[in-house]
């Protein structure tokens, strides 16, 4: 057992825990922002045809914020709680806290009028979050846990609800590893730590995490377990939910520690409760982790079908056989037409076609092993290995797509996604009602598009579909999406499929949980508000619809 000197003073990213806060009208590192492939532009051209410009959005200082900052004794409360340097009421950090990184958020940025919460309140310790809390719910204040900002499903929209006004509670000063016990492979992170900072620490230590959604550069653990997240690496090292042992968690009636022993039948497992609990049932503050040794090898792949029907045909039997690859996805033909366009193979783009790119890690020969089982079985489903640039391709960008989206978006082109998530006998059903929903959905202006799928995450009963829409911005873009994901939510419900695979409920899905859950579910999660939340200030817009408790 590897314990750090001082748990109450955990190592972290830096001095001062130094913030660095994505673009906020955008995604990620303003730095980093780049304009579209020369091969993209031709695509989207031979499918959408020609779209205006998007104008440009609205420089920070110009925006006018609609909803006015914490009263005065508000704020000194607050600093009672925190420290005076740690409550700030200004016009930029509000914004910076407005919501998260969806399409239609990235749409309400460009707007001169925005809501944002009323101020930001960054705790240090886990004492200080249960300071805030008390603070808000005797002062009437909904509070809305934030840790990268990466949320696309309207979870970290600042809802007043009934309430006088918002807190954002920015958790970035509480990071770091508190202790690792490298016997068990465990560590335990405060839950503001990043993901980058997470892996960093473990490296040095010889482990690794492995949990790499696309959010990865910028999210923080306690978001990863809040919004039970799925990395791409999920087919080898599990969902995020899978991976976490144990909790401590601060609600407005008390403090919880959940996770005693690997595995317990001691009552229902109420770890459970919080892991996708969106910050509505309290505050994650502290997360411990299964982890594992850092791989020797990592082996990439890419391949080919004929079909998607065959390339499902072909991941089914991996997951099935359990040959153990740590990344196994499937893009549809439309999706590899945008793969091949972004390397500059536009010829390629245009032919038909499904890739598919599979990873194997850990000790070199076992690694090797795996590779040539899981090979075999794709080799009987009508695969061929392709051109190992497309998988080099596919790891190099894994995290560029938000900065693609942002292009397209100042280039006049709307482009969204979605995911869900049913058996391997519901598969191409669920697929077919999606896109069709979609397709029908749009009309005029956009009724040219291009609907993207693929399969992300894969189990040995089934596995998700993941939808990128792209078409042409229009002059109202925020409304017809609006009609347009309504109309794909119903159906993913009418076809079995869930709402969501692993982006979350947030205000987006809240109307539909109930359709998943049914009536006594929902009247469940009601309660267990109720009990740990009475005043109801977590998160009044996120996971259970208003409307409904």
């Amino acid at each position: 057992m590897s314990t750090l000197p001082d748990s109450t003073q955990p190592e972290n990213e830096g001095p001062d825990h130094e913030r660095a806060y994505m673009r906020w009208d955008g995604w990620g590192d303003p730095a980093r922002a780049h304009g579209l492939p020369t091969g993209v532009k031709l695509l989207l051209a031979a499918v959408l045809g020609r779209v205006p410009k998007a104008p440009p959005a609205p420089r920070l200082a110009e925006v006018t914020i609609s909803t006015p900052p914490l009263a005065d004794d508000d704020l000194a409360a607050l600093a009672k709680a925190v420290g005076g340097d740690h409550v700030d009421a200004g016009h930029d950090v509000r914004l910076l806290h407005a919501g998260g990184k969806s399409t239609p958020d990235l749409l309400r940025r460009r707007q001169a009028v925005q809501a944002a919460p009323g101020a930001v309140v960054l705790p240090a310790t886990e004492d200080e979050v249960a300071a805030v809390l008390a603070v808000a719910g005797e002062r009437g204040l909904a509070v809305v846990p934030f840790g990268g900002g990466t949320a696309v499903t309207g979870g970290l929209t600042p809802d007043a609800g009934p309430h006088r006004g918002v807190v954002s509670l920015d958790l970035h000063r509480l990071s770091g590893l508190v202790a690792l016990d490298d016997l068990a492979h465990e560590a335990t992170f405060l839950a503001g730590t990043t993901a980058p900072v997470a892996e960093n620490l473990l490296a040095e230590r010889g482990f690794e995490l492995g949990h790499f959604p696309q959010s990865f550069e910028f999210a923080t653990l306690g978001g990863f377990a809040a919004m039970r997240s799925s990395g791409q690496n999920s087919a080898g090292y599990g969902r995020f939910d899978t991976m976490v042992t144990g909790l401590r968690v601060v609600t407005p009636t008390g403090t919880l520690d959940l996770g005693r022993a690997p595995g317990s039948a001691a009552g229902p497992d109420l770890m459970r409760w919080f892991l996708g609990s969106e910050g509505t049932f309290g505050v994650i503050t502290q997360v411990r982790l299964r982890v594992h040794p850092t791989p020797e090898a990592r082996l990439f792949d890419a391949w080919t079908f004929g079909s998607f029907a065959a390339g499902v045909d072909g991941l089914r039997g991996v997951a099935q056989l359990g040959t153990g690859p740590t990344v196994l996805r499937l893009s549809d033909e439309a999706e590899t037409a945008v793969s091949l366009a972004q390397v500059g193979s536009i010829g390629k783009a245009l032919a038909k076609g499904c890739t598919a790119v599979v990873l194997h890690e850990g000790p070199a020969e076992l690694a090797a092993s795996r590779r040539e089982a899981t090979a075999r079985v794709l080799r009987a489903a009508g695969g061929e290995l392709a051109d190992p640039r497309l998988a080099a391709s596919w790891d190099h960008g894994r995290f560029r797509a938000p900065y693609l989206r942002d292009a397209l978006l100042a280039g006049g082109v709307f482009c969204e996604t979605l995911e869900t998530a049913t058996t391997w006998s519901n598969l191409q059903t669920l697929k077919a009602a999606v896109t069709a929903a979609l397709a029908d959905g749009f009309a005029g202006e956009r009724a040219r598009n291009r609907i993207l799928c693929h399969v992300s995450h894969v189990y040995p009963t089934g596995a998700s579909l993941y939808f990128t829409v792209i078409a042409g911005l229009g002059t109202e873009p925020l409304e017809p999406w609006e009609r347009v994901k309504s109309r794909v939510n119903d159906a993913i419900m009418a076809a079995g499929g869930t709402i969501s695979h692993h982006h979350g409920v947030g205000a987006d899905h809240a109307p539909w949980l109930e359709h998943e859950i049914g009536s006594a579910g929902l009247r469940m999660l009601r309660a267990v508000q109720a009990e740990l939340d009475p005043a109801g200030i977590m998160n009044p817009g996120a996971l259970v619809d208003r409307r409904l408790r």
